[in-house]
C-alpha cells in the first residue's frame, strides 16, 4: 500500500521534513521513496513558508489509492487540500492514580 508521510531530513536539533510517497512497508529512515511531494520546516521563521506542498500530485496519488499518515492527513486538512476532520495523533493519557490505589491494584 502506498503511503504519503513525512521523512525527516536535516541535522541534529534542526529538524526538517520531506513529504514523500513511499510503500508502507518501507522504514521511515530507509530513504526509499517514489516521489517527493513537498517539504515541511517547523523552525521556519516566516509562517507562510514553512510548508510547501505539490497539491496536484498529492490529489493524484490520493485518487489512485494512496493513504496518508495521521499527521499528513491533518496537514492536508489544514491546508484545504482534502476535506474532512482532523485526526487525534496524540496518545490518550491515563488518569493519574494515587499510591494507595496503585498498591491495591497490585494486590
Amino acid at each position: 500500500m502506498l503511503m504519503i508521510r513525512l521523512q525527516r531530513i536535516g541535522r541534529k536539533n534542526d529538524p526538517a521534513f520531506r513529504v514523500v510517497l513511499t510503500d508502507s512497508k518501507n522504514s521511515t529512515k530507509s530513504g526509499k521513496f517514489l516521489e517527493v511531494l513537498g517539504t515541511y520546516n517547523p523552525k521556519a521563521l516566516d509562517k507562510g513558508g514553512r510548508m510547501k506542498l505539490i497539491d496536484d500530485r498529492i490529489r493524484h496519488w490520493i485518487s489512485v489509492g494512496a493513504q496518508c499518515s495521521d499527521t499528513m492527513h491533518n496537514f492536508l486538512v489544514q491546508n484545504k487540500i482534502i476535506e474532512g476532520k482532523k485526526v487525534n495523533v496524540l496518545p490518550r493519557k491515563k488518569p493519574t492514580q494515587k499510591k494507595k490505589e496503585m498498591k491495591a491494584a497490585a494486590k
